[in-house]
């Protein structure tokens, strides 16, 4: 039947809901015919794709419409076109089938599908004989979606795309195009407006900003040597590993001779061997997922599937991670499912509607950081967010995500007043959808890659966040311990004459230390925005700052917990974080630094050696107290224990007078060897000690604590 024309001017002017059926080859009762749109052309022939002649089409509109019969069934077409004294090739889109199948509806319409990064987005295929992008994006309100770019002069017009309903899918098969290629999506929304252009939510690589355009992607060539150390942690309980990380900026901790950013070759080159030299176990990277905002530092992302271009492409960054597994480090990401920004470009109003995030803003728009929040009662959501998860440990072998925000997402009424949220169906707080899509992204992650861990940066008392789903938590393998780092924080910020008031600031978090899987931070968060640098909170003069800072250090890593730090703290950076420019590495030729940074190294050491620092981490039986209400001295001591391995005695004097003479109870007579004493002359300090070690006779070690310094002893057989 000839279309009416209505419908060939709505073809022709881009806003036609179904081209599919109008264009490419269709069985006729003379034989096969086909139409076909090529502007700029005055005549087109037919051809199949091995270059046999089928027939030319009759120009039926001057814009570029061609149709009539042709030789041989249907089939996918090239045409050879001429006009204006040019001649070109061309294959036909639309002489192609879907490549989406009912399974993949079927899946999808569900929100159970788990590989959609296979599926959606722009993926180099061969299809039906030829070489080609197939393009996927979820659309389900819009009147008309194109695929436009550097490839058809980002012409809405010439590449519309197959719309399948029953899900809201749209796709299209665009032959001879390859990777590198430029391209957005062009939305006509459900009231016949056109969208700004829109980038590919699942887009794998992106341009650099401020250029803001997706980029088509050839499959990942990089070979994997990374076995051995995926294989070690798939049968690891990571609770009982010693994990000691090294969060980092990848912009800001160093840069090139021009103030540029490293790439992630450089940054392999320079970052992998220090993390390893230092003896941290794991580099924690903030988000690296494209973000057009440098000062967001990631946490503004537009671009989840996609590593930062700032940094080189995909396979750099795969070839990073692989680097640092055969050093045998880990690598994790600080992941962003809690919100994302309102870029034109983005996901906001994506076909036109409220489709991502939520239309009520009481529910949609989160007001610390002016961003969009996502629906996680949508199915399709959920699963975007759930697929991109198992995209970063499938694709880029991540050991670990470090979900950020968490609390904003499990509560509605996170930084709102009352009348600014909107209760659950019982009338209370809790967005139970939220927790659904924790539960579902943990399980997802936990079951589809061994070995994998999440930490939860959670702020509140929710309980069971780091209990299995299946028991009812949330499924985390971790969970930030805010508490401590602001406590100990506190106490440490304070004039040692004043701790003696403030001695349970140190002490009440072991009241909870085990009711979570617990990692201790000290992260970005501490060192900016006015805060200062880890050196400046400490009390006192020069000296006494860098006392006190390693007295912490050496508190925290023998403190039970999993460690954090954030780069340039391990050195003492004397400045607060600022992500425009590179660390102060300089102040390593001060030798109060260089003490720092050395003893965070043995301190990291020590931790990944012993065993009784590590292995019951998560567990209260690693623990006991030996000297918990000295308050008058603000001293504390406490034991930690592991099977089959030798205890080790921390203790912690925070006043500036040494202390002679000083007996604390242990659980084994005989010789306890000193391993760490933050005061050590190698670290900067005074060197008061207690020559090596001491001898337990009655169930008691006297020992000389050096001031403003922990100790760590180690029993020996």
């Amino acid at each position: 039947m000839k279309p009416g024309r209505a419908a060939i001017e709505a073809l022709l002017a881009g806003r036609h809901a179904d081209p599919f059926s109008l264009l490419g080859t269709y069985a006729g009762p003379q034989g096969t015919f086909a139409r076909a749109l090529i502007p700029g052309a005055e005549t087109a022939d037919a051809y199949d794709l091995a270059g046999n002649s089928l027939g030319r089409l009759a120009r039926t509109d001057a814009r570029g419409l061609f149709e009539g019969e042709i030789a041989g069934p249907p089939q996918p077409l090239k045409y050879r076109a001429q006009g204006h004294g040019a001649e070109w090739w061309m294959t036909d889109p639309y002489s192609f089938g879907p490549v989406l199948g009912p399974v993949d509806d079927f899946l999808m319409g569900e929100g159970t599908h788990r590989r959609l990064y296979d599926k959606m987005g722009a993926h180099l295929i061969a299809h039906e004989g030829a070489q080609g992008v197939h393009f996927a994006v979820w659309a389900p309100n819009a009147q008309r979606v194109s695929v436009v770019g550097d490839f058809n002069d980002w012409d809405g017009r010439r590449h519309q795309m197959r719309r399948r309903l029953d899900v809201g899918i749209w796709e299209i098969f665009i032959p001879d195009i390859a990777d590198h290629r430029a391209y957005k999506f062009e939305i006509i929304g459900p009231q016949g407006e056109a969208l700004p252009l829109k980038a590919d939510p699942f887009a794998f690589f992106s341009e650099l900003r401020p250029k803001t355009a997706s980029l088509t992607m050839a499959p990942s060539s990089h070979v994997w040597g990374d076995a051995d150390h995926r294989a070690h942690w798939a049968t690891a309980d990571p609770r009982r590993q010693p994990i000691a990380i090294y969060e980092v900026h990848a912009g800001s901790w160093q840069r090139d001779s021009h103030g540029w950013f490293l790439d992630w070759d450089a940054l392999a080159d320079r970052l992998i061997p220090y993390v390893a030299g230092m003896g941290f176990t794991h580099i924690e990277f903030l988000p690296i997922s494209e973000h057009p905002f440098d000062p967001s530092w990631g946490y503004q992302t537009t671009g989840l599937y996609a590593p930062t271009a700032r940094f080189g492409a995909p396979d750099d960054f795969a070839r990073f991670v692989d680097g640092a597994h055969r050093a045998g480090l880990g690598v994790l990401i600080d992941w962003v499912p809690a919100h994302f920004p309102t870029d034109s470009h983005g996901l906001a109003h994506f076909d036109g509607t409220a489709l991502y995030e939520h239309m009520d803003p009481r529910q949609g728009f989160h007001p610390d950081w002016n961003t969009a929040i996502y629906n996680f009662g949508r199915r399709e959501v959920a699963s975007f967010l759930v697929n991109n998860a198992l995209y970063w440990a499938d694709r880029y072998h991540v050991d670990g995500l470090r979900v950020d925000a968490v609390a904003s997402m499990l509560y509605r009424d996170y930084s709102r007043k009352p009348g600014e949220w909107v209760p659950n169906t019982a009338g209370g707080r809790e967005n139970w959808e939220a927790v659904d899509f924790l539960r579902a992204m943990n399980r997802a992650v936990y079951g589809a890659h061994p070995g994998i861990f999440t930490v939860a940066e959670e702020s509140t008392s929710w309980p069971g966040v780091s209990r299995p789903a299946h028991e009812g938590g949330l499924g985390f393998g971790f969970k930030w311990n805010m508490g401590f780092m602001h406590d100990t924080l506190q106490y440490m910020s304070r004039d040692p004459v004043h701790r003696t008031h403030h001695h349970d600031d140190i002490t009440f978090g072991l009241v909870y230390a085990f009711s979570e899987n617990f990692v201790l931070p000290l992260s970005h968060d501490e060192v900016v925005h006015g805060k200062g640098s880890l050196l400046s909170k400490m009390a006192g003069d020069d000296w006494q700052k860098f006392a006190n800072l390693r007295a912490y250090y050496a508190l925290m890593w023998g403190y039970p917990g999993k460690k954090l730090l954030f780069m340039g703290q391990e050195f003492a950076q004397r400045r607060e974080w600022d992500a425009n420019q590179a660390l102060d590495w300089h102040l390593l030729a001060a030798p109060a630094h260089a003490g720092v940074q050395a003893l965070v190294r043995d301190l990291n050491r020590v931790y990944r050696d012993k065993p009784a620092l590590h292995a019951r981490d998560c567990e209260g039986g690693g623990f006991a107290w030996a000297v918990v209400d000295d308050h008058a001295n603000s001293v504390f001591a406490w034991t930690r224990h592991a099977p089959g391995a030798n205890p080790v005695l921390v203790v912690a004097n925070m006043t500036p007078v040494p202390r002679t003479g000083y007996q604390v109870p242990v659980p084994r007579n005989g010789h306890w060897k000193e391993i760490i004493n933050s005061d050590a002359q190698q670290y900067g300090g005074a060197g008061v000690g207690n020559f090596g070690g001491t001898d337990a006779v009655a169930g008691t070690v006297t020992l000389t604590l050096p001031p403003l310094a922990t100790v760590m002893l180690e029993y020996e057989e």
